[in-house]
């Protein structure tokens, strides 16, 4: 009853990230990236690691680790400390915590391999299949590091929603398999990524650049 209570709460806040997003991106009728977005995310991340932890789910585990870090660099770049006064030492605590899921994990790697790769409720073409959707996934925010970290701000590219919708896909097909129900509707803000897709586009065809071109 724990674990699906953390996971719903994880999906909640990934589901406010995608309703922030979405909304203001409509209002503005361009691609925005709200600082709540970047909270929600972190917030998100933490309680759907824990969730694919007590799963013992290693595809979801290695999604939420490979953007963790991608979320506090747009908290930092989007100016959270000018808004509200975090501890240095809390934002310490924060970098140490993927650390820390490391070192636990090399403390026992035959029980880790045992119980997250060796899961006889998971095949391991089924596993190989999530774990690359959630690769493809969370990719998604590395590519929008790359792209922000050049233009040094935090912005979200149309790439990041191709990505978005490829991987949530294959997550839906993943969470289908294994019954995870938290898993599949954790996707619904797949709507939203079309959405952005048909915005971000539509600011293309609007831009300077494409109006020069369409009138040469």
């Amino acid at each position: 009853m724990t674990t699906t209570l953390i996971g719903i709460l994880a999906q909640v806040f990934y589901t406010a990230r995608v309703l922030v997003q979405w909304l203001r991106s409509e209002k503005t009728k361009r691609i925005e990236s709200p600082l709540l977005f970047w909270v929600f995310s972190m917030m998100g991340s933490m309680l759907l690691f824990a969730y694919g932890w007590l799963r013992h789910d290693f595809s979801i585990i290695f999604g939420e680790f490979l953007s963790f870090y991608i979320y506090l660099w747009n908290l930092r770049t989007q100016g959270l400390n000018r808004i509200i006064n975090v501890p240095s030492w809390a934002v310490g605590m924060l970098y140490l915590i993927p650390v820390a899921c490391l070192a636990y994990v090399a403390n026992d790697i035959p029980r880790f391999a045992g119980q997250f790769l060796h899961n006889d409720a998971v095949p391991l073409h089924v596993l190989v299949w999530g774990s690359v959707g959630q690769f493809v996934y969370k990719m998604r925010f590395v590519y929008q590091w790359y792209y922000s970290h050049r233009l040094g701000k935090s912005l979200l590219p149309m790439g990041f929603w191709y990505m978005a919708v490829t991987g949530s896909l294959m997550i839906i097909v993943y969470g289908i398999y294994r019954q995870d129900w938290i898993l599949v509707l954790g996707q619904v803000g797949i709507y939203a990524s079309f959405r952005n897709i048909v915005i971000g586009r539509r600011q293309q065809a609007d831009s300077p650049d494409a109006k020069n071109h369409n009138t040469q």
